[in-house]
């Protein structure tokens, strides 16, 4: 393997993305395709992945990093709490490596965006930076002095699923996972559809659902309004515990700066300090941190 240069594979719910990066994070090769959606197919795509991006750079890779919609248990090695139900309860890490015949290093997609963003992305050279991501689902990765943290259990940066902070008596919701009122089910994109959904009766997509506000809709306001509040509750949970330096924003709802532009002002009255600081910005790599992140899993 060249000195500094990595390979890294996006494992998502609809897509699976292989990158090859040098040593600067720049991209050598990209390739993305579908999900199979079937285990086993799935195994077959990522060597076809790694293969081919080997045999486009001319690189032979004797290390993977892969991001996943989940977590490998420190227990078991076994994956958990992947909303891609197919791949829990399957020896993801020892099957890809038999596959690839190679050492394969797991996390959760959301712990790469995190460590992504704080090696070379909107969160470089702060201390302490929370990633936070806001798309079908919600996820959350803490990184410290430059180093992943996940925690004794494995689900260190695990927010989408604490319940929603002082909730009101209309807020209760059943989670996937089993849990009331977690915050996936308020904070995501499909939290705000429902939500939405909820109040008035429209089925819109959040993507409607901003542009119906950005029209001036009243109904799609109250919506974001109702959201922003939301989300400001659960950042501020995470700065009363943590305190990072930086939270960085990324995942499809990302893109609106209704979200994020807003979300500091919506945080600040719920921390417990006379001085709020934390910097709430938008991911630099967008969609490209996970696999960015997976890359950096390994050391150079």
């Amino acid at each position: 393997m060249t000195h500094g240069v990595r390979i890294s594979i996006d494992l998502g719910g609809t897509k699976i993305e292989a990158a090859v990066l040098d040593a600067d994070g720049l991209f050598i090769d990209r390739r993305r395709v579908a999900n199979p959606g079937d285990y086993d197919a799935m195994l077959d795509t990522v060597v076809q992945l790694v293969e081919a991006s080997e045999a486009e750079t001319g690189h032979r890779f004797d290390r993977v990093g892969v991001g996943i919609p989940g977590s490998p248990s420190p227990a078991t090695g076994l994956v958990r709490n992947a909303n891609s139900i197919w791949l829990n309860g399957r020896s993801l890490q020892g099957d890809l490596e038999r596959h690839l015949n190679r050492p394969v290093r797991l996390a959760n997609d959301a712990n790469c965006m995190a460590l992504s963003e704080a090696t070379d992305g909107a969160g470089a050279g702060a201390r302490s930076v929370f990633g936070v991501i806001l798309g079908t689902g919600c996820g959350g990765g803490l990184v410290l002095d430059g180093r992943l943290i996940e925690g004794c259990n494995g689900v260190a940066g695990e927010w989408g699923h604490i319940p929603l902070p002082n909730p009101t008596p209309d807020e209760d919701t059943l989670c996937w996972c089993g849990r009331r009122n977690c915050l996936e089910t308020w904070i995501s994109g499909s939290g705000l559809a429902r939500d939405h959904a909820a109040v008035t009766g429209q089925t819109l997509t959040a993507h409607d659902i901003i542009a119906a506000a950005r029209s001036g809709d009243p109904a799609a306001e109250a919506t974001l309004a109702r959201h922003r509040d939301r989300l400001g509750r659960g950042l501020a949970m995470v700065v009363n515990l943590i305190d990072p330096e930086v939270i960085v924003i990324a995942g499809g709802l990302s893109n609106a700066p209704e979200i994020v532009d807003g979300a500091f002002d919506a945080l600040r009255p719920h921390v417990f300090s006379d001085v709020v600081t934390t910097r709430v910005v938008r991911a630099d790599h967008g969609d490209s941190s996970g696999v960015r992140g997976a890359a950096w899993l390994w050391p150079a």
